[in-house]
């Protein structure tokens, strides 16, 4: 029988080698953000003319690959959960497609797919069990490994160890390439007067003992600077970010009142900035899990006074929330919106905002519309807008 570091040595690769494993036809999923892969995409757009009908599936790719190019459709072809600046001029011109889904439904489609060939991502590195972490994130990669014909791994020194339902040993494990390329970083958004104005107010409504899901952007940082007063909150999001060390290190959240996984920050992704990665590193107090799990909303609903805290590009006065386009121009995807929308609405005390500021360029155009701009798909529909209070009601 193999010893882990014995199975380690034998999957180990180079990258040009592992990227000849790649047919024509092939479909590849790879995860979202810094759990991409990176030298592994190098390497197989170097294989461009080799190979037709490539297909790419992902969720919220942060890196401009070389295979992101109008000339590459033909070879390699991406499809996406969720539009990024890498992608969207792609979109709009036809050289890549939109897939819309709730956050929460990938995984499920993934094990009802045809087909799962491939599956790249990067790793942490290994420890003394066999044992590699997903680092910043687990999202749908377990229903991935369930289903993938052959799965690739970059090990790479960079990435956080992190706690949770967020691993993968090394006998799962077909082929590994080491590389050392840095995270994907994001910096802390720049917080305005206006932000100010609108997360105290946001946070006045947010009482001591709520469990949260918080965006990111400036009106949700906001958000959570004001809350460093409250008690005993909780945290069960979507995506974690820099703003739970501000949290954590006043007491405002300690997650002694939450129903479920007391004590516990449960995520499924995390973006954020260098300093975050190393303050979750081993870090038991923050835990990931699939994001079937996370933003199913009955496990939402679970929570203890549950409050979920999201942007949108557009608002109409039914309260149908515009947050995939801007009229027919994709901008970004569904996300996990909706499945929190769901959620805090069947939770007891639940509390959901959708927080935006009112126009933009400058004032000239609201965000605020009688009804939504043509072509805009809704995300989050009007009957999860609270109309009490409203119109007569």
């Amino acid at each position: 029988m193999l010893s882990v570091n014995e199975m380690y040595r034998q999957k180990k690769v180079s990258v040009e080698d592992a990227a000849k494993i790649v047919k024509s036809g092939d479909v590849i999923w790879a995860p979202p953000a810094s759990n991409e892969p990176v030298v592994f995409w190098n390497a197989l757009a170097e294989r461009k003319e080799e190979l037709e009908g490539v297909v790419v599936r992902q969720f919220l790719s942060r890196r401009n690959h070389t295979h992101m190019d109008p000339s590459f459709a033909p070879h390699i072809f991406i499809e996406c959960f969720f539009v990024t600046d890498s992608v969207r001029e792609l979109v709009k011109q036809g050289y890549a497609t939109y897939v819309p889904s709730n956050f929460g439904d990938i995984p499920e489609k993934i094990r009802q797919s045809d087909r799962v060939d491939l599956l790249v991502m990067t790793v942490s590195p290994m420890d003394e069990h066999g044992n590699l972490t997903f680092g910043l994130g687990c999202d749908y990669t377990p229903a991935a490994i369930e289903k993938a014909r052959q799965i690739i791994v970059e090990v790479n020194p960079n990435m956080p160890r992190t706690n949770g339902y967020n691993n993968i040993h090394i006998s799962q494990v077909d082929l590994l390439v080491e590389c050392d390329e840095p995270m994907v970083e994001l910096p802390m958004p720049t917080i305005t007067k206006m932000d100010e104005t609108i997360g105290a107010y946001i946070a006045d409504l947010i009482e001591d003992g709520s469990t949260l899901q918080v965006g990111i952007g400036g009106i949700p940082a906001a958000v959570c600077k004001f809350l460093e007063h409250k008690k005993d909150l909780g945290i069960h999001t979507e995506l974690v970010s820099d703003y739970v060390i501000g949290l954590l290190e006043s007491g405002a959240v300690n997650g002694s009142k939450k129903t479920i996984h007391k004590g516990k920050i449960v995520a499924t992704i995390v973006e954020g900035t260098r300093n975050f990665f190393d303050y979750i590193d081993n870090n038991p107090v923050i835990e990931l899990h699939p994001v079937d799990y996370t933003n199913d909303p009955h496990v939402i609903a679970k929570n203890h006074k549950m409050v979920s805290i999201n942007g949108t590009i557009e608002v109409d006065l039914f309260g149908q929330c515009a947050s995939e386009s801007i009229g027919t121009v994709i901008w970004g995807g569904s996300g996990g919106q909706a499945d929190f929308a769901t959620g805090v609405t069947m939770c007891p005390e639940g509390k959901g905002f959708i927080v935006q500021r009112s126009t933009a360029k400058g004032g000239t155009i609201s965000k605020i519309v009688p009804v939504l701009t043509p072509g805009a798909s809704v995300t989050t529909h009007k009957n999860y807008a609270d109309y009490n209070g409203f119109w007569g009601v």
